[in-house]
């Protein structure tokens, strides 16, 4: 393919990218652009060029080496939910925009050692985007087929570096506020991390499938070839401990990468987002590295005897069989993989670089004098240039420093720099002792033994046996040979200088710690860092600070960065949550805490804390104020938790006897409902007896026939009302537990029968149809009188709900494993909704009737619900599909032992 060529679909892609981060840029609220799924895919920016292009470098030359990179990882991501999270959240409370600031604001707001961690930061990664712009180069002469062209303006990666400067600069600094989420810029992230797993394995099933056939095949082709089992096998003691220093290696670096830090903690929008990166980041990884093995093989096997860059062996191998769109294809998910680390990370260094470094050491005096407008141009550009600059001079590093040396190498060396931070960052989280000096002298002790045993040893070339400072060691002292100090020769240049580097830097942060005590604001920060799920919803009141200070001071300062409109609604928010008087002049440590964040994203934490402290007088506090103040703090943050518990108990009790005063209420309407109907019922019979006796009594004259009809009238007034008295004894003993039953063993469907049989004359009457079937007999026991009065009850119900000449009631026995089912359905009006739960009760009629005045005395239901339920069965009511009522009961198959 000609360069031309090559060239237009780059400039296509990088505006294909461009479109993507302006479209999730300018959509507010938008769900593709913050999402679990574009978090966790950001976080494969881990994945770079060296992933692409050099795992199989590694993989052709040392065998499994490669997967230490990745195993480090996938070991500490189940810890993510706790640790990653802490990190988040101390982060966001803090306004953390940087590893930089995280680490100086955790010992105090230390400008010094702020700076440190920039300066280690931009050694270890300048080398590192250095390497991305080498695997750009080196791919594009491979597929194009051209010579590197020692004239920069000839040399297209020159081009590539400014493009992704300008796009970088432009998109990475649209907020002033570096704590701010770029949307666009992680959208566009995730994206190529998509594209470049796809590409990945589309060239991995086209070499293991089409190339060779299978797996298998390529074991066994590779098999035969020179050091294939040495290169394939951990080996000893010896060579795991090379592993092991490798992987402990790659676990820092997922945590201490400024990309990562970058992607992970500042651009993270929800904490719940880790549940998904807990599975999806390692599959990620997983599947990448699921084809490095037989491309790596697979080169091996087609170029044996050839001399021929292994990192290249995804494009040589297409390139072979002539598949130009393959190799194109491939070309554009390393040129994706090496792109969107050079942003990410130019974006992060040009924080920590502006926040760290420039602001405070230079700029901040002016700064202090400006209005907003001028001062947020200022930041801005500051951030601009260095995120040019740094691509720019990461260019120059590749063009003349890192050209002869692979991809793995350069990267590996990037990591053991980045490493030295990892005591004073897990200190940070998890020990109370650390202390500034300790992480100051520890950072600066490891990065000289760094230097010593790595640095200097890779710039006179590390091969390089004629070199004396590298074959005899320092004055010819065998012990000081860089690449086996103390003795130490069994381990691989980069395990060594990781694990000399990282033991001293070890040491000396523990020993300065234990020796030298921190300041007041360490211990306060200390405390705030490990304990921070106590501290997070008071996040100021946890801060410890005594002096003078006016809210007026404080405001002016904000508005110098923030604007008087964005003052004033952070002011409201600060009043609001903490119930303080906006008109009152002295300021507290909440308000100087608060005050602090607000700046943090614009300026850094170390400037935040200059500007504030020149504002107001400061007293000393020593380490036993600050102790009490938090003791103080934890006991009012215990006593608001516990004031929010009780209030939330009151609340629920509150709610609860409302509820049960509700149902009180209803209760009582019920009662006096029943009252009136029980009244209502006994006043009928014996006004009807009081009436037929008085007139037989006043008229001596009246015929037989209607005396004797007055008389039949006295009977069955008389019996009617003492049906009603039973109905009101029966449901008295059944709630008092006096009732007993009379159990025999019966068939039931004899005794609905039974209860049919008095009821046909009725049902003729009313032109309804019932049906039941008695297809065979169901023995178990029970009362039978007491089941016929509940049968009898919910068949009158539905007789009297059915509709006239077309009513159907439905009679149904169903047996189940341990009880019978017995049913009653009618196609009457049915049941309204909020009856069911309450048709069962004494005092309850339902007002869904045929006729305006409730018929009866509201008694029959409740009295075959508790006959039901002494039988240890239950009742129920539902409406069926069509129209009607079904009413059911179940009965428990019991013999005459229970």
């Amino acid at each position: 393919m000609s360069s031309i060529v090559l060239i237009i679909i780059l400039l296509l892609y990088l505006t294909f990218l461009f479109f993507i981060a302006h479209w999730a840029e300018k959509k507010e609220n938008l769900k593709w652009a913050n999402n679990p799924y574009v978090y966790s895919f950001s976080l494969a920016v881990y994945c770079t060029a060296w992933t692409y292009y050099g795992s199989i470098g590694v993989a052709a030359n040392s065998g499994l080496n490669y997967l230490t990179i990745y195993i480090g990882p996938i070991i500490i991501i189940p810890a993510w939910i706790i640790i990653l999270r802490k990190i988040i959240r101390i982060s966001r409370l803090n306004n953390v925009s940087s590893i930089a600031d995280f680490i100086s604001l955790r010992y105090g707001n230390s400008r010094f050692l702020g700076a440190i961690v920039t300066l280690i930061c931009l050694a270890a990664i300048l080398p590192y985007i250095a390497l991305q712009l080498k695997a750009i180069s080196e791919t594009f002469h491979v597929v194009t087929k051209t010579t590197e062209n020692s004239l920069i303006f000839f040399d297209t990666t020159t081009y590539v570096a400014v493009a992704l400067a300008l796009f970088a600069s432009y998109y990475g600094t649209r907020y002033v506020d570096a704590s701010e989420k770029r949307k666009g810029i992680i959208t566009a992230v995730a994206m190529e991390s998509v594209l470049k797993l796809l590409f990945f394995v589309i060239i991995g099933v086209y070499v293991t499938y089409y190339v060779f056939d299978g797996f298998g095949d390529i074991y066994e082709q590779a098999s035969v070839l020179e050091n294939f089992e040495a290169k394939n096998t951990i080996g000893g003691l010896e060579q795991g401990m090379n592993w092991f220093f490798l992987c402990m290696l790659s676990l820092f670096a997922i945590f201490l990468l400024p990309r990562q830090f970058q992607v992970a903690v500042v651009e993270n929008n929800r904490e719940r987002h880790i549940k998904t990166a807990l599975w999806l980041f390692p599959l990620y990884l997983f599947i990448f590295n699921l084809f490095v093995f037989p491309i790596a093989w697979g080169g091996n096997v087609l170029f044996e005897g050839e001399a021929k860059n292994a990192d290249t062996f995804s494009l040589l191998i297409p390139q072979y069989f002539n598949h130009t769109f393959l190799t194109t294809m491939v070309f554009l998910g390393g040129f994706s993989a090496a792109i969107s680390m050079i942003i990410v990370s130019s974006i992060s260094l040009s924080t920590m670089l502006s926040n760290n470094l420039l602001i405070p050491y230079t700029f901040l005096g002016r700064l202090k004098n400006e209005e907003q407008e001028v001062n947020n141009k200022k930041i801005v550009t500051i951030r601009k240039i260095g995120i040019f600059s740094l691509i720019i001079a990461s260019y120059l590093i590749y063009r003349f420093f890192a050209l002869d040396y692979s991809l793995g190498s350069i990267g590996l060396v990037s990591f053991v720099i980045i490493g030295q931070l990892a005591p004073a960052f897990f200190g940070a989280l998890f020990w109370r002792r650390g202390s500034r000096l300790g992480a100051i002298w520890g950072i600066i002790i490891g990065f000289g033994v760094c230097l010593y045993t790595l640095l200097i040893p890779y710039s006179f070339g590390i091969t390089n046996t004629n070199n004396t400072f590298i074959s005899t060691g320092f004055f010819n002292i065998e012990f000081l040979k860089p690449l086996a100090l103390f003795g130490l020769d069994y381990l691989s240049p980069i395990a060594h200088a990781f694990f000399w580097s990282l033991f001293f830097n070890t040491m000396t942060y523990f020993a300065v710690s234990v020796s030298f005590k921190g300041n007041y604001r360490e211990r306060n920060y200390a405390e705030m860092y490990i304990d921070i799920d106590k501290y997070s919803t008071n996040h100021e009141n946890a801060f410890v600070w005594k002096g003078t200070a006016y809210t007026r001071d404080i405001e002016k300062v904000l508005v110098k960065f923030l604007g008087e409109e964005r003052t004033q609604r952070a002011m409201a928010i600060f009043n609001a949550k903490y119930n303080v008087d906006k008109k009152q002049e002295l300021a507290d440590a909440r308000l100087v805490k608060f005050a602090e964040n607000l700046l943090t994203g614009h300026i850094g934490t170390a400037s935040a804390r200059i500007l504030i402290s020149s504002v107001v007088k400061e007293e000393k506090v020593t380490l036993t104020e600050v102790l009490k103040i938090l003791e103080e703090s934890n006991e009012t943050i215990l006593i608001n938790k516990k004031l929010t518990e009780t209030s939330n108990e009151l609340k629920e009790i509150t709610a609860q006897l409302q509820h049960a005063n509700e149902n009180l209420v209803a209760k009582d309407k019920q009662k006096d409902e029943f009252l009136d109907t029980v009244t209502h019922e006994l006043r009928t019979p014996i006004t009807a007896i009081r009436a037929a006796s008085e007139i037989l009594i006043d008229d001596d004259e009246i015929p037989d026939g209607l005396k004797k009809q007055f008389l039949q009238n006295i009977i069955s007034e008389s019996d009617r009302l003492n049906r009603l008295i039973d109905k009101i004894l029966d449901l008295e003993k059944f709630e008092t537990g006096k009732q007993k039953l009379n159990l025999t063993e019966q068939d039931i469907g004899v005794t609905i029968l039974k209860t049919i049989e008095p009821l046909q004359q009725l049902l003729k009457n009313k032109g309804i149809f019932l049906s039941f079937e008695n297809k065979k007999p169901y023995f178990f026991v029970y009362d039978e009188d007491r089941l016929v009065q509940v049968i009898t009850n919910l068949l009158s119900n539905a007789i009297k709900f059915c509709p006239e000449n077309d009513g159907i009631i439905t009679v149904s026995i169903e047996q189940k494993e341990d009880f019978f089912k017995i049913s009653i359905k009618d196609n009457g009006k049915g049941i309204q909704n909020n009856d069911f739960e309450n048709i069962f009760d004494k005092f309850y009629q339902s007002d869904n009737q045929n006729i305006k005045k409730p018929i009866g005395s509201g008694l029959g239901l409740a009295i075959c619900k508790q006959i039901i339920e002494l039988h240890r069965g239950k009742i129920w009511a539902e409406n069926n599909e069509n129209s009607g009522a079904c009413f059911t009961f179940t009965l428990p198959n019991l013999g005459y032992e229970n």
